[in-house]
C-alpha cells in the first residue's frame, strides 16, 4: 500500500515540475499521447473532437498542478482507515482542520487588508451602496449562505426591537431596504444551488452578465471568492467590477482596490500560469485575500477546508462592518442584545475588529471534535442505509442552508444523483432537505430569506450566442440556460406537506437526521414543535434517526439532553444517535460559530459516509463527476495516476511484463468515451462513476489483452467496486 502512494506521491510532483519547468509564466504544457496509441487500438476508441479539443486547447484548465489538488499527508489512507475504524477516519478527516486554524493565526497577525475590506462594506452600508457576494459551486453557496443564512436574519432581528431598529435606521441612508443591501450571488443563480449548471463555470461572460443583472454598479463593494483562485466566472465578476473603474477617465487602481475584493486558496506561485487568474492576481486594481490552507483532505475536494476558511473570514469581514454601523448609536447593553460583546455600544468604541473574531476559531474546532466519537454513530448507521439501498431525510431550520450545501455538495463530490424533481415517480437522490414549511414557495423563502431568483434568459441567450467562441462551451451554456431561470423553484419541494411527508417520508432501513442550532436545541425536546413531528413520522415508518445539536449549553448537559430526545423515541424499532457539539454562542451575532461547526461535521460525516461505501480511494476523488472543464481535468489525472500506480508494481510486472505509462491524452480519450457511454446507459449504470469505470476499463482490458465491453466494465464496477478491484491487483 505505501508503494502505491509513493508513486502517487511521485505522479504529483513530477507533474508540478513539469509545469514550473516550462519557465516563468507560460501556459503549462498541453499533454500529448492520444493519436496512435496503443492503448485506444486495444479499447476500440477514437478519440472524440472534444476529447482532442480539451487535450490541446484546454491546457489553462488541467490543474493537477495547483496545492488543492494535491494529496494531504495526514490523510493518504483514508479510505482504508474508515472503513476499519469510524472514528479514526473522522479524526484523520478533522486533523486537516488544523490547517485552517494555522492560516486563522496568520491572518490574525497581519489582518491589514481584512481590515480594509471591513471599512470598505461599513462605508457602503452607511452610504447606501450594494456589497456583492459572488462565487461558484461552493463559494457560490458560502455567498448565498452569507446572505440567507448570516446576513437577513441578523437584520430581521434588528427590526423585531422597534426602539433597536429606529436607531439603527438613524444611521442608515433614508429609504435603505438594509436585508437586500448585501447579494449573495452565485454562477447560474439559486437554481445552481440544487446542483452545478454545465458550461457556466468556465465563461468569464456569465461573471459579467451576473453583474449587470443584480445591478451592481462603481463604488459597491465587489467581493468575489474562488475556492481554488481560478475559477472562470468569478475571475470574470472581478474584472468585470474592474471595467467599471476604469471605464472613468481619472480611474485611479487606489481607489478601485479598496472596493474590489479576489478571495482564494492556492499560492500565487502555482496559480500565476494561468492566464486568467493572472490577470485578476496582478492587476493593481484589486485587493486579494489569499486565504490558502495547503491540500484538501480529500485531493480537490474544496468544499472543505477551502470553503471553510473562505466562509468563516468573509462572514468575519461583514460582521465586523455591521458592528461598527451600530456601535455609534446602540449602548452596551443593547449590543450585547444583539450578539455583539466587548467595548463596543456609544461608551465603548467599536468593537475588537477582524482580528479578534479569527481568533474564535480554535473553540469552534474544538467543539467539533469533541463531537466526533457520536458522530461515528451517525456515520455508520447512515453507511448502512445506503449500503441497503434505502434513502436519508435531512430536517433543518435556522441551520438549512449549512445542511443543504452538504447534502447538493455530495452529487458532484461523489458522481451521486442530484436531489429529486417532484416529478420524480419515485425516490432517485439519496438525500432529500425539508424544513418547516408547509408549501414549496415557503420552504424556498425559509431557505433564502426571499423569493427564488433565476437567470431571465432572454438577457443572457444574446451573449451566449455571440460571444461565447468556443462551440462546446457555447452549446452546454445555452443547454444550461434553459434550466436555470425562475421556474426551476417549482420543480423543488423542501416543504413539510403531505406529498412529502406521506409520499416520500422515511421508511424502514432509512435514516432520519435532524440538525439543530440553538435555540432549537430545546425545540428538538418539544414534543409539540416541527423537530418532533419529524422525528416522530421517522419513528412511525420503521426509520433509524439522528439528531445532532449546536448548543451553547455546556457539555455536563448533554447526557441529560441525550435522555430528554430518546424518550421522544421511545417505542420506536428504529436505532437513534444523538450529537450534541457544545459551540457557545456568546459574542456571535451571525451565529457563525455554530453554523461553522456544523458544516465540520456534516462535511467530514458526509465524506466519511461515502468513504465506507467505497467511494474514495486513499484520499482520492475518484467518484467526481466531470461536469466543467476543470473536474474533467481532474478526473483525468485521477485515471492516469491509479492506472499507472498498478502499472508500476511488481506484481503487474511479473504477471504482464513491464509496460509504459498512460499517456494524460490518453486517460482523457478514454474519460470523454466513459461519459458518452454511461450517458447513453444511464438506467444500467445509475450512479457508476466515470472514473472508476475508466480505470477498470483500462486495466482489465490490458489484463486480458483484449477491450472489454462497457456490460462487462460496469458489472466489475458494481459488483467489486473500484477500490476493491485495484487491491486485487496489488
Amino acid at each position: 500500500m505505501r508503494s502505491r502512494i509513493a508513486v502517487l506521491a511521485v505522479l504529483a510532483v513530477l507533474a508540478c515540475g513539469a509545469t514550473a519547468s516550462g519557465g516563468g509564466q507560460d501556459k503549462p504544457a498541453a499533454p500529448a499521447g492520444q493519436a496512435s496509441s496503443g492503448l485506444l487500438k486495444l479499447l476500440g476508441i477514437e478519440p472524440s473532437a472534444e476529447s482532442v479539443d480539451y487535450v490541446q486547447n484546454k491546457t489553462q484548465f488541467q490543474l493537477h498542478t495547483l496545492l488543492t489538488e494535491q494529496r494531504h499527508p495526514k490523510t493518504w489512507y483514508l479510505g482504508e482507515r474508515i472503513r476499519e475504524d469510524t472514528l479514526a477516519g473522522l479524526r484523520m478527516l478533522s486533523s486537516v482542520d488544523d490547517d485552517i486554524a494555522a492560516r486563522m493565526a496568520e491572518l490574525a497577525a497581519a489582518p491589514e487588508a481584512l481590515e480594509q475590506a471591513a471599512r470598505a462594506v461599513e462605508t457602503a452600508i452607511l452610504g447606501g451602496r450594494k456589497v456583492y457576494v459572488y462565487g461558484c459551486g461552493a463559494t457560490g453557496r458560502l455567498a448565498k449562505q452569507v446572505e440567507s443564512a448570516f446576513w437577513r436574519p441578523f437584520w430581521r432581528r434588528v427590526k423585531a426591537d422597534r426602539r433597536i431598529w429606529k436607531k439603527a435606521a438613524g444611521r442608515l441612508p433614508a429609504g435603505t431596504a438594509i436585508e437586500e443591501s448585501l447579494v449573495g450571488e452565485m454562477t447560474g443563480a439559486d437554481r445552481a444551488l440544487i446542483s452545478s449548471l454545465e458550461g457556466f463555470e468556465d465563461l468569464p461572460l456569465i461573471g459579467r452578465l451576473q453583474l449587470q443583472d443584480r445591478g451592481v454598479a462603481r463604488g459597491d463593494v465587489v467581493i468575489c471568492v474562488t475556492e481554488g483562485g481560478e475559477t472562470s466566472s468569478v475571475i470574470g465578476t472581478v474584472l468585470a467590477a474592474l471595467d467599471q473603474w476604469k471605464a472613468e477617465a481619472d480611474y485611479d487602481p487606489a481607489e478601485s482596490r479598496k472596493k474590489l475584493y479576489f478571495v482564494y486558496n492556492n499560492p500565487d506561485e502555482r496559480l500565476m500560469p494561468f492566464d486568467r487568474s493572472r490577470a485578476a492576481i496582478a492587476e493593481p486594481g484589486i485587493t486579494k485575500i489569499n486565504l490558502t490552507t495547503g491540500p484538501q483532505a480529500i485531493t480537490g475536494s474544496t468544499r472543505m477546508q477551502a470553503t471553510t476558511i473562505e466562509t468563516y473570514v468573509v462572514a468575519a469581514i461583514v460582521e465586523t462592518a455591521v458592528e461598527r454601523v451600530l456601535a455609534p448609536v446602540l449602548s452596551s447593553r443593547e449590543m450585547a442584545g444583539l450578539g455583539f460583546a466587548g467595548r463596543t455600544g456609544r461608551e465603548g468604541g467599536h468593537g475588537p475588529g477582524v482580528a479578534a473574531k479569527l481568533a474564535d476559531f480554535g473553540a469552534v474546532l474544538a467543539a467539533a471534535r469533541a463531537a466526533l466519537p457520536d458522530l461515528a454513530g451517525l456515520t455508520d448507521l447512515e453507511a448502512a442505509c445506503y449500503a441497503g439501498g434505502r434513502f436519508s431525510t435531512y430536517y433543518a431550520e435556522r441551520g438549512l442552508i449549512t445542511v443543504f450545501i452538504d447534502g447538493t455538495e455530495r452529487s458532484p463530490t461523489f458522481r451521486l444523483f442530484p436531489l429529486d424533481t417532484v416529478k420524480e415517480p419515485r425516490r432517485k437522490c439519496w438525500i432529500q432537505v425539508w424544513t418547516k414549511a408547509e408549501t414549496p414557495a415557503e420552504a424556498w423563502r425559509a431557505f433564502l430569506g426571499r423569493p427564488f431568483r433565476g437567470l431571465a434568459a432572454e438577457k443572457y441567450r444574446g451573449p451566449f450566442e455571440t460571444e461565447v467562441a468556443d462551440p462546446y462551451l457555447r452549446r452546454a451554456a445555452l443547454e444550461s440556460l434553459k434550466k436555470a431561470g425562475d421556474d426551476q423553484a417549482g420543480l423543488y419541494d423542501f416543504s413539510l406537506a403531505a406529498a412529502n411527508t406521506e409520499g416520500r417520508g422515511p421508511r424502514p432501513g432509512d435514516l432520519c437526521v435532524l440538525v439543530a442550532v440553538t435555540p432549537e436545541d430545546g425545540a428538538v425536546e418539544d414534543a409539540g414543535s416541527s423537530f418532533a413531528r419529524v422525528l416522530r413520522l421517522a419513528a412511525a415508518g420503521g426509520a433509524d434517526a439522528g439528531v445532532l445539536l449546536f448548543t451553547g449549553r455546556p457539555s455536563k448537559e448533554f447526557p441529560a439532553i441525550a435522555d430528554r430526545v430518546r424518550r421522544l423515541w421511545a417505542g420506536a424499532s428504529g436505532r437513534l444517535v444523538v450529537v450534541p457539539a457544545a459551540v457557545g454562542t456568546e459574542a456571535d451575532p451571525f451565529g457563525l460559530r455554530q453554523q461553522m461547526a456544523a458544516k465540520m461535521l456534516l462535511n467530514a460525516h458526509s465524506t466519511a459516509v461515502m468513504a465506507k461505501l467505497g467511494k474514495v480511494v486513499g484520499n482520492t476523488m475518484t467518484n467526481v463527476s466531470p461536469s466543467n472543464l476543470k473536474l474533467i481535468g481532474r478526473a483525468t489525472y485521477l485515471i492516469q495516476s491509479h492506472v499507472n500506480d498498478i502499472l508500476a508494481t511488481p506484481k503487474w510486472a511479473a504477471a504482464h511484463g513491464p509496460r509504459d505509462p498512460i499517456t494524460y491524452g490518453e486517460a482523457n480519450a478514454v474519460l470523454y468515451d466513459a461519459i458518452a457511454c454511461l450517458r447513453d446507459r444511464q438506467a444500467e449504470a445509475g450512479q457508476t462513476a466515470e472514473v472508476a469505470f475508466s480505470i477498470v476499463r483500462i486495466l482489465e482490458s490490458l489484463r486480458e489483452k483484449r477491450g472489454l465491453d462497457a456490460g462487462e466494465t460496469l458489472a466489475i464496477v458494481k459488483t467489486t467496486g473500484l477500490s476493491g478491484y485495484l487491491e486485487s491487483l496489488r
